[in-house]
């Protein structure tokens, strides 16, 4: 079978860790095709069907020379196996786009993972709203005001901007209140962007956890990513350090319980954050830690996600 991968440029990976690498190489594994482009590759033209300009690759085994390609050459979606959406965030503009480029793929016949309307449908900041069992107090709101009494009410909180990823733009403010102005003006920008404002949770001593659904149900091993130093952040992206563990009995209660809404969902793969007790966010566009996780504890999750993906392709399109 013949997969496209939609992601970041090659250059761009870093395969001692890349999980979409952790991919292909076990779909390689398998026999499956490896061809790779990027959104920008992507097209559409009045009458035909959606079309992207790919590349065949073969993994080599090798750490630098890590593929080979073949050239660049024109390919209808709908001709492939499955199409894999890998693209990393912010989702913006451009990658609201590529889902409706991507759902018109489907209707040509392109069996797409994540489905398109899911990760348009699904903001990763906004969807643990829908699950306030699962949640600490959270607020979203663009009127400063409305932070204000939030902090008022909880005195040291967390503050992070709906479209971040890795850690970026999160802030922390503490009962004194120091430099909260300032952080709104940052993030709300005069009430023309929405913050996300939560109570800080001190078990982030503990690690901010990443619990993967793949195929609905919780992989048994969670990427616990720990602050070092001062930083409050416990994103790899931001410095944060990576420890594998089993899975809580309350990591299990929250897996089982969002798996099968997830994946009935079209969302064959989703990352979800859990700190302490707490959900924070749900992460479908491009979830990361497979090959952490792997190093650690021996739990293979590629070969968890390309058995769901290849049960996924042999069930009839929803």
């Amino acid at each position: 079978m013949q997969l496209l991968f939609i992601a970041d440029p090659l250059a761009s990976f870093k395969i001692y860790k890349d999980t979409t690498f952790a991919m292909m190489r076990e779909a390689q594994r398998r026999g499956h095709t490896i061809t790779v482009c990027g959104p920008q590759d992507v097209s559409w033209q009045r009458g035909g069907k959606v079309t992207a300009r790919v590349r065949d690759i073969v993994l080599t085994g090798h750490p630098e020379a890590w593929y080979t390609e073949a050239p660049v050459r024109t390919a209808v979606l709908a001709d492939f196996g499955a199409v894999l959406m890998r693209k990393d965030p912010p989702f913006d503009s451009e990658y609201f786009y590529a889902t409706h480029m991507l759902e018109q793929a489907e209707r040509d016949g392109a069996r797409v993972f994540n489905k398109p309307r899911a990760l348009r449908d699904h903001p990763e900041k906004l969807a643990i709203m829908e699950f306030p069992q699962f949640i600490g107090p959270t607020l979203v709101t663009r009127d400063p005001a409305d932070i204000r009494s939030f902090h008022a009410e909880h005195k040291d909180i967390i503050l992070k901007p709906l479209d971040g990823m890795g850690g970026m733009g999160i802030f922390r403010v503490g009962p004194d209140g120091l430099n909260l102005g300032s952080i709104i003006e940052t993030l709300n920008k005069d009430g023309a962007e929405s913050v996300m404002v939560q109570k800080f949770l001190p078990q982030i001593s503990e690690g901010d956890k990443r619990v993967l659904i793949i195929g609905g149900k919780p992989v048994p091993y969670c990427l616990a990513r720990i602050p070092q130093g001062t930083e409050v952040r416990g994103n790899l992206a931001a410095g944060g350090k990576g420890v594998a563990r089993p899975l809580s009995e309350r990591d299990w209660e929250i897996g089982n319980a969002l798996g099968p809404i997830l994946q009935a969902r079209g969302l064959l793969l989703a990352g979800v954050d859990v700190i302490g007790d707490c959900v924070t966010e749900i992460n479908v566009t491009s979830p990361t830690c497979f090959q952490e996780i792997f190093d650690q504890t021996g739990c293979d999750v590629a070969a968890l996600f390309i058995d769901a993906l290849e049960a996924a392709l042999a069930s009839p399109a929803p």
